[in-house]
């Protein structure tokens, strides 16, 4: 274990970065959050199994161990709004409501990390979160202190009721009120996604991950258009991201209900080509097994955490397909060939290399990522050809140049 982790430390020292100074997310980290799934229901006398609650953020924990999550690298174990009291305690600290969570926070994260897990939960730079509750505007401090004597190791600090002008004070502020706790927290800033030209250079001094596009939903046209959000790149945001830094572009809904089996996939594939947190926000009690299976695949999973932490591009853009390509270490390539339109049938795609973005090594043993199935050793100039399916079909491919040891 010493020496996997070597490398991801030597590059953490060796590499300029701008990143907040805690030593966290030096690959994108991976977890679990209420929000897309459970979102704030607080209804604990008719839906007791699915409201807000410390006994349904202690099930998804238990099933994070239980279902292999843990083993493949899913760390955190999030709490999104709704979890607190409507009012803060008389010494004017933020508290959990009482009926929901009846044992407190700091055992809740006691559970959690004797679990083997991290705890993170959810707070607002503005007066009220975006649910209605106390923000912690002029409390920035005594809040930061606050989750780091509950034990908290993760914080995803929204945006709601809050002027514009205050971000780029309250966001930093929090920062450095969450450094000077001395406790590491790794912190999620929804900065960019509350203003027209976010300052990624000055976020990435502050925050370990960024939201800069809207929540997701539980439909394809809804993570289509993060995924060509990110493929437009208009804020040039993809050349920020690296170690320590990464932009987020929101939870994964695989296993939800809106979206097809082929969209699971795609979005699997692309979150891992744009080097992105894998945040489930899926009930794990009932998941179905062909979701845990791309959930829980190493491979995939292999791509997202490369050391090198470079966020993958979109090179392609056409009527039918797209192709998104990113860079990892040794010169490998992972790419992703994308189909966008609905259709009857699968179409039949053909792809030199070279039109993929491949021409740096005179050949590459290429693989299909999610069954680690070999394609062969190919030269630039050779075709790669494919079937894919409509409306989110996607064909996921890592290449290594030859020679060169394989990572799959």
């Amino acid at each position: 274990m010493v020496l996997r982790l070597m490398p991801l430390l030597l590059l953490a020292l060796s590499k300029p970065t701008f990143s907040l100074d805690n030593g966290l997310a030096l690959t994108p980290p991976m977890g679990w959050m209420a929000w897309e799934r459970f979102r704030c229901n607080t209804d604990c006398l008719n839906d007791p199994d699915n409201c807000i609650s410390e006994k349904l953020i202690k099930a998804m924990a238990d099933k994070i161990v239980q279902g292999g999550y843990k083993d493949a690298g899913y760390q955190y174990v999030s709490i999104d709004d709704c979890w607190l009291a409507k009012e803060r305690d008389s010494n004017g600290k933020l508290q959990p409501d009482a009926a929901r969570f009846p044992s407190g926070i700091a055992a809740l994260a006691a559970y959690i990390h004797n679990l083997g897990l991290k705890f993170g939960i959810y707070e607002d730079i503005g007066t009220k979160t975006c649910a209605g509750y106390p923000g912690s505007y002029a409390n920035l401090e005594t809040d930061a202190q606050t989750f780091a004597d509950w034990g908290v190791d993760m914080l995803k600090l929204d945006g709601c009721y809050a002027n514009a002008s205050y971000y780029a004070y309250g966001y930093p502020a929090m920062s450095k009120a969450l450094n000077k706790t001395g406790r590491p927290i790794m912190y999620s800033c929804s900065w960019p996604a509350y203003i027209q030209t976010p300052p990624y250079d000055t976020i990435a001094k502050y925050c370990n991950i960024w939201r800069n596009y809207g929540d997701i939903q539980d439909n394809w046209s809804s993570v289509y258009s993060i995924i060509d959000h990110y493929g437009n790149n208009t804020d040039k945001f993809a050349e920020i991201a690296g170690p320590g830094q990464y932009n987020d572009p929101d939870e994964l809904i695989i296993g939800d209900f809106g979206i097809t089996y082929d969209q699971w996939r795609a979005q699997m594939a692309l979150w891992a080509i744009y080097a992105s947190p894998l945040i489930m926000s899926v009930d794990l009690r009932n998941i179905d097994p062909s979701a845990a299976k791309i959930l829980l695949n190493r491979n995939v999973i292999a791509v997202n955490q490369d050391p090198l932490g470079k966020q993958g591009r979109r090179v392609f853009k056409g009527t039918i397909i797209e192709t998104y390509i990113r860079e990892l270490k040794g010169n490998s390539m992972a790419v992703a060939l994308l189909r966008t339109t609905d259709g009857p049938t699968p179409v039949k795609i053909n792809r030199s290399l070279e039109d993929l973005g491949l021409s740096v090594a005179t050949s590459y043993d290429c693989y299909e990522v999610f069954e680690g199935s070999f394609i062969g050793t190919l030269s630039p100039k050779d075709d790669v050809s494919v079937w894919l399916n409509p409306s989110g079909g996607v064909y996921f491919m890592l290449c290594h140049p030859n020679p060169s040891p394989s990572n799959i």
